[in-house]
């Protein structure tokens, strides 16, 4: 179990905090994901949706390593009213059929995704190739769009804004500070949080997107560079906007995630827009005005990001009889 459970927390979270803990019963064969709320941002993600979208990621992580292992996981979410910590129940029962061959054949991209913070070329992602990873989100309930045009230079000034509050707004930088591992003898040895060698380079022209993880601090060794002036955006969007859509657009994000890192994408994100209600409401589709934004995927062909390390399996693990 402590493997399984070593391939779910490689998913991606807010700022890498983790906020994930479970629990494994031998008796009921059964996995419970629980919220850690003690890793949550008080400013940036007041409501929890980002922290619910991270330990969502962490269950379709561990949905693909049971299939892998030939078990089938039969997943309830929110499975308790009474505890709002409780997000998932994964019963488990080994598979006849030798386990959801979709879920298997994205196994092996659950250690080669890595959040890249890097360039991407300005190459346009096929168009066959978008179809296939927004099917991939539709099969766990989210939709995937693609902004372009007058829609994707709206996005991107969405995310300018939201950026350049974020660097002066004292909230935001004390939910940075507190997951930003700055100086070599940290970043080596921080199992949680954004070490600095997985900040990527400063951006100096091109409209990517980016965050600033030091928060406008000098950082050794971090040059500048150009990025692509035509970035390529996914939006994530859900017909509502509650826990029980959240978790279904972190497996979606997720399952799109490992579709795309077999396909040779390198992926990040853009969270800031997303941080503050009155920049988020806007992100809607323009021509239909509907749906919930969840995330912004940037994606493109370009370097993997650094491996970060992840808190022990034993931190978040507690199997019982």
């Amino acid at each position: 179990m402590s493997e399984l459970v070593g391939e779910a927390v490689t998913a991606p979270s807010m700022h890498n905090a983790q906020p994930w803990r479970f629990r494994y019963s031998r008796g009921s064969s059964a996995f419970r994901l629980y919220a850690d709320q003690e890793r949550g941002m008080p400013h940036s993600d007041p409501d929890g949706r980002a922290l619910h979208m991270g330990c969502a990621a962490a269950l379709f992580n561990l949905r693909v390593a049971l299939a892998k292992a030939g078990w089938h996981p039969d997943v309830e979410l929110l499975p308790d009213s009474r505890d709002v910590t409780l997000l998932a129940l994964v019963r488990t029962a080994p598979s006849d059929d030798g386990g959801d061959t979709g879920l298997r054949l994205l196994a092996p991209a659950i250690r080669q995704r890595h959040t890249s913070r890097y360039p991407f070329a300005e190459k346009a992602v096929p168009e066959n190739l978008r179809v296939a990873l927004a099917g991939a989100a539709y099969q766990e309930g989210a939709a995937l769009s693609f902004p372009d045009s007058w829609h994707l230079r709206w996005v991107e000034e969405l995310a300018e804004e939201a950026e350049a509050r974020n660097l002066t707004e004292r909230g935001s930088e004390q939910d940075l500070a507190r997951w930003t591992r700055i100086g070599a003898a940290e970043a080596d040895t921080a199992t949680d949080g954004v070490p600095e060698y997985a900040f990527g380079p400063r951006k100096h022209g091109g409209r990517a997107p980016m965050r600033d993880f030091s928060g406008g601090k000098p950082v050794d060794d971090r040059g500048t560079t150009p990025f692509e002036g035509t970035p390529q955006l996914a939006v994530f969007s859900t017909a509502g906007d509650a826990p029980v859509h959240w978790l279904h657009a972190g497996q979606a994000m997720q399952r799109v995630l490992l579709l795309a890192t077999l396909k040779g994408l390198a992926t990040s994100f853009s969270t800031q827009a997303l941080e503050w209600p009155d920049l988020r409401w806007p992100l809607r589709d323009p021509l239909t005005g509907t749906g919930q934004v969840q995330m912004i995927l940037r994606l493109g062909y370009g370097p993997q990001g650094p491996v970060t390390l992840r808190r022990p399996v034993r931190d978040v693990l507690v199997i019982e009889d």
